[in-house]
């Protein structure tokens, strides 16, 4: 659908959407922006490169549409994070948050993952306003934490940057992690839960 089209979009439109949302999610996971064809993702979707064409006028609208639809459901761990609340299971819910969704949006993952190592030119924008403003403001709360000796010295910075890397690399590295641990179900993500709360108790403990 073209943005000429102002018309609201019929059902039919909207679950044809979402079809070739998901598909290209799958495709843009496996080979990146730039790996990534419209031909495979019409293929993924069960539709003609036209009829693909009619909804999304290229493959850069398509990620876009993908990366603007998620970047909600990616930030919603870290708004959680309760001033309020106490900073060490504060901290340590978020390390869980961000680990489960490891554990059930892999793909997802590995898109941001993919965009942000080409440079994220899709998505500059974003990660200068958004994110940049919500992980200052979380750091400040975790800033003030520290000031109080609630929880021992850290960089809040690094603190929430070591999260990112150590949740998401269950998702972005899945393959190796199977093949390491020789694993062909979930059961290393209830391991590596444990692990990591041991890991920032002992970090944060004052």
């Amino acid at each position: 659908m073209t943005d000429a089209d102002s018309r609201p979009p019929t059902p039919t439109q909207q679950r044809k959407t979402q079809i070739i949302l998901d598909a290209a999610l799958g495709v843009f996971s496996m080979f990146g922006f730039r790996g990534a064809t419209l031909d495979q993702i019409a293929s993924a979707a069960g539709l003609s490169k036209p009829n693909l064409l009619y909804y999304f006028p290229s493959k850069e609208a398509i990620h876009i549409a993908l990366l603007s639809g998620l970047m909600d459901t990616w930030l919603a761990p870290l708004h959680a994070l309760d001033p309020d609340g106490d900073p060490q299971e504060e901290i340590l819910d978020y390390v869980r948050r961000k680990l489960q969704m490891s554990r059930d949006m892999p793909r997802e993952s590995r898109l941001f993952a993919n965009e942000i190592l080409q440079g994220a030119p899709r998505f500059e924008g974003h990660l200068a306003t958004d994110l940049r403003a919500l992980v200052d403001r979380k750091a400040e709360v975790i800033a003030g934490w520290i000031e109080a000796g609630k929880i021992a010295p850290v960089d809040p910075h690094h603190l929430i940057f070591s999260i990112w890397a150590l949740t998401q690399h269950y998702a972005d590295f899945d393959a190796q992690v199977r093949m390491v641990l020789n694993r062909q179900d979930d059961s290393h993500f209830d391991e590596a839960e444990a692990f990591l709360e041991t890991l920032y108790i002992k970090l944060l403990t004052p």
